[in-house]
């Protein structure tokens, strides 16, 4: 069973989950499934997320240090390890990261994993972009996906 808890943030409602030992999910309010087994309640991993989470929207953490325990299969689990190794303030494409994980011609499926990346933000599938340099699909919205990827943009070069 996981506890669950929400959260009003600069990119929206959001939801934490944790199973007691790491954090589990990181959604976007009504973006991403929640199991029927479930406690709503702030436990302090969940507050911890949480206040890392704000330290990040507001300029002020680069990386996270919470425990995380995404579950997936081990293709997503590939792809989930590789959005991690992504440098604050750099995108990819989906071709890089297949390729990252010695699967060069798994761009589709990178997408797939991608999408159904359980811990949003925390594991930053929202710095990779298309071949073209375009925004393509993010849960929170593209418009999300912009304001995070401006905010370690601007953060890179010296603070919002």
């Amino acid at each position: 069973m996981e506890n669950i808890f929400f959260y009003e943030t600069s990119v929206g409602k959001v939801m934490f989950a944790d199973d007691g030992n790491a954090i589990t999910k990181l959604y976007y309010r009504d973006k991403g499934p929640i199991e029927k087994e479930h406690v709503i309640k702030e436990t302090e991993l969940i507050r911890k997320a949480h206040d890392e989470l704000m330290e990040y929207l507001k300029g002020k953490r680069k990386s996270f240090d919470i425990p995380l325990a995404p579950k997936g299969t081990e293709f997503q689990m590939k792809v989930w390890q590789a959005l991690q190794e992504i440098p604050y303030g750099e995108t990819r494409t989906y071709k890089e990261i297949a390729e990252s994980i010695g699967n060069p011609k798994a761009c589709r499926a990178v997408g797939l994993s991608n999408n159904r990346n359980p811990i949003s933000v925390i594991i930053p599938c929202h710095r990779v972009i298309g071949s073209n340099g375009k925004l393509v699909g993010y849960a929170g919205g593209l418009e999300v996906k912009e304001y995070l990827l401006n905010l370690e943009k601007r953060d890179d070069k010296g603070g919002i």
